[in-house]
Protein backbone atom coordinates (compact mmCIF):
# COMPACT_ATOMS: atom_id res chain seq x y z
CA UNK A 1 0.00 0.00 0.00
CA UNK A 2 0.99 3.63 -0.98
CA UNK A 3 1.56 6.54 0.95
CA UNK A 4 0.64 9.82 0.11
CA UNK A 5 1.52 13.00 1.50
CA UNK A 6 1.23 16.75 0.65
CA UNK A 7 4.20 19.33 0.20
CA UNK A 8 2.90 22.48 1.31
CA UNK A 9 4.82 25.20 -0.61
CA UNK A 10 4.66 28.64 -0.83
CA UNK A 11 3.97 27.98 -4.42
CA UNK A 12 0.79 25.97 -3.86
CA UNK A 13 -0.14 22.22 -2.73
CA UNK A 14 2.26 18.89 -4.10
CA UNK A 15 0.28 15.71 -3.76
CA UNK A 16 2.72 12.68 -3.65
CA UNK A 17 2.15 8.74 -3.24
CA UNK A 18 5.35 6.51 -1.84
CA UNK A 19 6.01 3.09 -3.53
CA UNK A 20 6.80 0.96 -0.37
CA UNK A 21 6.83 -2.36 -2.59
CA UNK A 22 8.96 -1.42 -5.48
CA UNK A 23 11.59 1.10 -3.37
CA UNK A 24 10.76 0.39 0.20
CA UNK A 25 14.23 1.45 1.98
CA UNK A 26 13.46 5.43 -0.09
CA UNK A 27 10.09 5.13 0.71
CA UNK A 28 10.24 4.39 4.38
CA UNK A 29 13.26 7.09 5.00
CA UNK A 30 11.01 9.99 3.01
CA UNK A 31 8.20 9.03 5.53
CA UNK A 32 10.34 8.72 8.73
CA UNK A 33 11.65 12.55 7.43
CA UNK A 34 8.50 13.88 6.68
CA UNK A 35 6.87 12.35 9.54
CA UNK A 36 9.29 13.92 12.01
CA UNK A 37 9.29 17.60 10.46
CA UNK A 38 12.19 17.77 9.16
CA UNK A 39 11.56 18.94 5.66
CA UNK A 40 8.99 21.83 7.08
CA UNK A 41 10.84 24.99 6.16
CA UNK A 42 13.32 23.49 3.98
CA UNK A 43 13.70 25.16 0.35
CA UNK A 44 13.40 23.66 -3.19
CA UNK A 45 17.34 24.66 -3.06
CA UNK A 46 17.72 23.37 -6.66
CA UNK A 47 15.85 24.14 -10.22
CA UNK A 48 17.15 23.22 -13.31
CA UNK A 49 14.27 23.74 -15.79
CA UNK A 50 13.49 20.98 -18.41
CA UNK A 51 15.23 18.58 -15.78
CA UNK A 52 14.57 18.12 -12.16
CA UNK A 53 13.68 20.82 -8.86
CA UNK A 54 15.42 19.61 -5.48
CA UNK A 55 14.91 20.21 -1.99
CA UNK A 56 15.09 18.24 1.40
CA UNK A 57 18.77 19.96 1.88
CA UNK A 58 19.07 23.75 2.70
CA UNK A 59 17.31 26.39 4.89
CA UNK A 60 16.10 29.80 3.27
CA UNK A 61 19.19 31.34 3.93
CA UNK A 62 20.95 28.38 2.03
CA UNK A 63 22.10 26.86 4.80
CA UNK A 64 22.82 23.15 5.01
CA UNK A 65 20.75 21.21 7.30
CA UNK A 66 21.93 17.94 8.74
CA UNK A 67 20.25 14.76 7.35
CA UNK A 68 19.55 12.63 10.72
CA UNK A 69 19.16 9.22 9.14
CA UNK A 70 21.41 6.58 7.96
CA UNK A 71 22.37 6.77 4.46
CA UNK A 72 19.96 4.52 2.60
CA UNK A 73 21.11 1.30 0.20
CA UNK A 74 20.53 2.57 -4.01
CA UNK A 75 17.50 0.94 -5.00
CA UNK A 76 17.32 1.88 -8.25
CA UNK A 77 17.33 -1.31 -9.79
CA UNK A 78 14.04 -1.52 -8.97
CA UNK A 79 11.97 -1.47 -12.49
CA UNK A 80 11.07 2.17 -11.89
CA UNK A 81 11.88 4.95 -13.71
CA UNK A 82 13.05 8.63 -13.62
CA UNK A 83 9.79 9.97 -15.68
CA UNK A 84 8.33 13.35 -15.48
CA UNK A 85 6.77 13.94 -12.34
CA UNK A 86 8.52 11.15 -11.10
CA UNK A 87 10.20 11.50 -7.02
CA UNK A 88 14.19 10.51 -6.91
CA UNK A 89 16.43 10.41 -4.12
CA UNK A 90 19.68 12.90 -4.38
CA UNK A 91 23.02 11.34 -3.79
CA UNK A 92 26.61 12.20 -4.17
CA UNK A 93 28.84 9.85 -6.44
CA UNK A 94 28.44 6.68 -3.75
CA UNK A 95 25.09 4.98 -4.94
CA UNK A 96 24.14 4.58 -1.43
CA UNK A 97 24.23 8.15 -0.29
CA UNK A 98 21.05 8.91 -0.01
CA UNK A 99 19.71 10.95 2.92
CA UNK A 100 17.28 13.48 3.27
CA UNK A 101 17.73 15.29 -0.31
CA UNK A 102 15.10 14.45 -2.82
CA UNK A 103 14.25 15.92 -6.59
CA UNK A 104 11.27 16.16 -9.19
CA UNK A 105 11.84 15.07 -12.65
CA UNK A 106 10.28 17.63 -14.60
CA UNK A 107 10.51 15.38 -17.78
CA UNK A 108 11.50 11.98 -18.70
CA UNK A 109 15.20 11.40 -17.20
CA UNK A 110 16.00 7.73 -18.59
CA UNK A 111 19.98 8.52 -17.90
CA UNK A 112 19.29 8.67 -14.37
CA UNK A 113 17.74 4.99 -14.25
CA UNK A 114 19.48 2.29 -13.06
CA UNK A 115 19.60 -0.58 -15.83
CA UNK A 116 19.26 -4.83 -14.42
CA UNK A 117 20.57 -5.83 -17.52
CA UNK A 118 23.94 -3.52 -16.99
CA UNK A 119 24.36 -3.65 -13.59
CA UNK A 120 24.34 0.18 -13.64
CA UNK A 121 23.45 2.09 -10.35
CA UNK A 122 21.18 5.27 -11.36
CA UNK A 123 18.99 7.53 -9.12
CA UNK A 124 16.19 5.38 -6.68
CA UNK A 125 12.77 6.16 -7.58
CA UNK A 126 10.37 5.87 -4.65
CA UNK A 127 7.26 7.87 -5.75
CA UNK A 128 5.46 10.21 -7.97
CA UNK A 129 3.42 13.17 -8.00
CA UNK A 130 -0.58 12.44 -8.08
CA UNK A 131 -1.50 16.10 -7.68
CA UNK A 132 -0.02 19.40 -8.25
CA UNK A 133 2.09 19.25 -11.40
CA UNK A 134 1.01 22.55 -11.99
CA UNK A 135 2.79 23.72 -9.10
CA UNK A 136 5.95 21.68 -10.09
CA UNK A 137 5.86 23.07 -13.12
CA UNK A 138 5.71 27.01 -11.74
CA UNK A 139 8.73 26.04 -9.51
CA UNK A 140 10.86 24.92 -12.91
CA UNK A 141 9.84 28.46 -13.58
CA UNK A 142 11.78 30.36 -11.48
CA UNK A 143 14.67 32.75 -11.48
CA UNK A 144 17.94 31.45 -10.24
CA UNK A 145 21.15 32.22 -9.88
CA UNK A 146 24.11 31.68 -7.94
CA UNK A 147 24.14 31.94 -4.03
CA UNK A 148 26.35 30.69 -1.33
CA UNK A 149 28.31 28.66 -4.02
CA UNK A 150 25.42 26.68 -5.24
CA UNK A 151 24.06 27.34 -8.73
CA UNK A 152 20.79 27.52 -9.65
CA UNK A 153 19.00 28.62 -6.26
CA UNK A 154 15.55 30.19 -7.07
CA UNK A 155 15.99 34.27 -5.98
CA UNK A 156 12.93 34.18 -4.37
CA UNK A 157 12.78 31.43 -1.63
CA UNK A 158 10.58 28.25 -3.15
CA UNK A 159 9.78 27.14 0.70
CA UNK A 160 8.01 23.97 1.90
CA UNK A 161 5.78 25.20 4.62
CA UNK A 162 4.83 21.79 5.98
CA UNK A 163 4.97 18.20 4.70
CA UNK A 164 2.01 16.19 5.92
CA UNK A 165 0.31 13.03 5.63
CA UNK A 166 -2.57 13.23 3.71
CA UNK A 167 -5.79 12.45 4.96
Amino acid sequence: MADTYVLETNQGNITIELDRQKAPLHAANFAAYADAGFFDGLIFHRVIADFMIQAGGHTPDMKQKAATGAKVKNESLNGLKNLRGTLAAARTSDPDSASSQFFINLKDNAFLDGDQRTQKVGYSVFGRVTAGMDVVDKIARVRTGTQGGHNDVPNEPVVIKLVRKAK
